[in-house]
């Protein structure tokens, strides 16, 4: 019994030091407030609606009186958030729908797409935020490594079909949610699908460095049309998205208690992508990447101009637009 303590302790602490070292002090995140009908009449899609940061966003949104179309992959727990998030939002609130959305299958991305090309008149708002986390390698229904084929290719693909309607709704908004994680990350063009070598935590960073490439090169394509798209990183957020992290299980009361105090809770960590959906500051504005809703300084590698046009047309072909 002592030496499993002793053991824990041990353990706990190297935990709790490595996570102080990581991100040692959490600033205080100022809850972003807009008039209560700022959203009335838009209607926004919400990836990954289901929980996390997604779940937050859509929440807020509807509090705003937005049409919020929740695109989840897993329909249970889509109707579940939702319950939630409107009991949450008070008498005076907006509309939530939700449809089926996996990102691993281009079928589905394509399905999801035409639904909304025939249903809906317009879209205010694309949020491009459901993602995987360091997962095993697996590959999605289409052959792709996972973690670049629903970080990357399904949102690429997703965006690309529901383009001439974002263009028909103008002023409209595209938001991308990456991660800090790109600095790590660098684009395999010889090997995208990570099939020589896999390192869960490396594809990862490839696959938000390629969402940072595609806002670039969208930008660029988009000039003129009135829709503007931009990406975001969060910052650390308490989320299942690390849900295939294996910890060790005598640390991880002390990993969940260190989450608590240094990251952000799903609130926190969607006050940037919000803001990038609702806020007049933004209006006009494209091709930029935000961090605690402020315009963040990116690495050469992510404002590449060639690496992402040569990305974009890599994509296409993969996702088999230029069939």
């Amino acid at each position: 019994m002592y030496t499993a303590v002793l053991v824990a302790a041990v353990v706990g602490g190297g935990v709790l030091l490595l996570v102080r070292r990581l991100f040692p002090q959490k600033k205080a995140v100022k809850l972003l407030r807009y008039p209560s009908r700022t959203m009335n009449g838009k209607t926004v899609i919400v990836t990954g609606a289901n929980s996390g940061i997604g779940k937050a966003v859509a929440g807020e949104l509807l509090k705003l009186h937005a049409r919020v179309i929740m695109a989840c992959r897993d329909l249970h727990s889509a109707e579940e958030a939702a319950q939630d998030i409107k009991k949450q939002a008070g008498q005076e609130q907006g509309e939530v729908v939700i449809k089926h959305l996996d990102l691993a299958s281009l079928t589905s991305v394509r399905k999801f797409c035409k639904e909304i090309n025939e249903e809906e008149p317009k879209i205010d708002v694309l949020i491009n935020n459901a993602g995987i986390y360091q997962c095993p390698y697996t590959k999605t229904e289409d052959g792709f490594e996972m973690q670049f084929g629903v970080n990357h290719l399904g949102h690429f693909l997703l965006t690309h079909l529901l383009l001439d309607l974002l263009k028909i709704s103008a002023p409209s908004r595209i938001v991308v949610v990456s991660s800090k994680l790109y600095k790590y990350g660098q684009i395999n063009f010889d090997d995208l699908n990570s099939e020589s070598n896999y390192d869960k935590a490396s594809c990862y960073s490839q696959s938000k460095l390629a969402n940072l490439l595609f806002t670039l090169e969208l930008a660029r394509r988009l000039e003129g049309t009135g829709v503007t798209v931009n990406a975001l990183t969060p910052g650390i957020v308490r989320t299942r998205l690390g849900r295939h992290v294996q910890i060790p299980l005598l640390a991880k009361p002390l990993f969940s208690l260190a989450s608590m105090v240094f990251f952000k809770s799903p609130l926190e960590g969607a006050q940037t992508p919000l803001y990038l959906a609702c806020s007049p500051e933004v209006e006009g504005v494209s091709g930029k990447c935000f961090a605690d809703c402020k315009e963040e300084e990116l690495l050469p590698k992510a404002t590449d101009g060639q690496a992402a046009k040569k990305l974009w047309d890599i994509s296409r072909r993969m996702v088999g637009l230029d069939k």
